[in-house]
Order: C-alpha cells, then sequence, then structure tokens
C-alpha cells in the first residue's frame, strides 16, 4: 500500500521550495505595491528568507527545519509586533500568487496551497478595520 504524497513532495521537494521562497522576496524587494509589507522585513531578506523556507518546509510536509532550529513557530505571536491588516496580506499574498506563478505551480496543488496560505495570512492581522 503506497502513502499519498505531502504538499513538500508534490511542490518538488527542497529544490522548487528554495526557489519559491528566493523569489518570493525578490518580487517583494521589486514591486513597488508591496512596499507597505517589504518595509516591515530588515534590508537584508535573507535572513527571512530562509526563516519562510524552513517554515514552510515543515508546514508542506517535509523537514521540521524551523521546529528543529527555533521550537514551535507561534506565527501570531511573531508577527504581532507588526502591523498587519488587509493590505499588509494582500501584498504578502500578492508576492506569493506571482511567485507560484513565475515558477509554473500546476493545478490543483496551485489552488490548494494558495488558498492554504491566503488563510494563514489572514491569521496574521492584527488590525481592527472598519467596513467600507
Amino acid at each position: 500500500m503506497s502513502e499519498e504524497k505531502k504538499p513538500y513532495e508534490l511542490l518538488g521537494g527542497e529544490p522548487v521550495l528554495r526557489r519559491l521562497t528566493q523569489r518570493f522576496y525578490e518580487i517583494m524587494a521589486a514591486l513597488p505595491e508591496v512596499q507597505g509589507v517589504r518595509q516591515m522585513h530588515p534590508e537584508n531578506l535573507r535572513g527571512s528568507e530562509e526563516k519562510l523556507f524552513m517554515f514552510l518546509s515543515g508546514w508542506l510536509g517535509g523537514p521540521n527545519l524551523f521546529i528543529e532550529r527555533y521550537g514551535h513557530p507561534r506565527l501570531r505571536m511573531r508577527h504581532f509586533p507588526f502591523k498587519i491588516g488587509k493590505s499588509e496580506r494582500d501584498q504578502w499574498m500578492l508576492c506569493m500568487v506571482q511567485a507560484f506563478d513565475e515558477l509554473e505551480i500546476a493545478e490543483p496543488l496551485r489552488s490548494e496551497l494558495l488558498h492554504s496560505l491566503l488563510h494563514l495570512a489572514d491569521h496574521m492581522r492584527n488590525l481592527e478595520e472598519t467596513q467600507e
């Protein structure tokens, strides 16, 4: 009986995940419309890129690199010092969607992962926003 593949494997494992996180931060550094979320990061994005890679590795069912190095992710707590609203969530997702598109992540994996990432990004919001 064969075991169902994890999203990490379906994505292409470490090489594809590394390229995805690298491209994500290249996009963040380049797009003027995401400068709000870019400014929340240090000038040098390498550390952020590595942490996102390590987190996503475990989150996608691969090696739990982030937990092994830093312990439980406690994402909301780690992101609480930053003002994150709908705009910041959407900027972050814009970078992720573009990275997925450029790496040509195939359906249905593309939609499934982006939906899960949107849910995760939405969970990071910590600003009360009025309805428009």
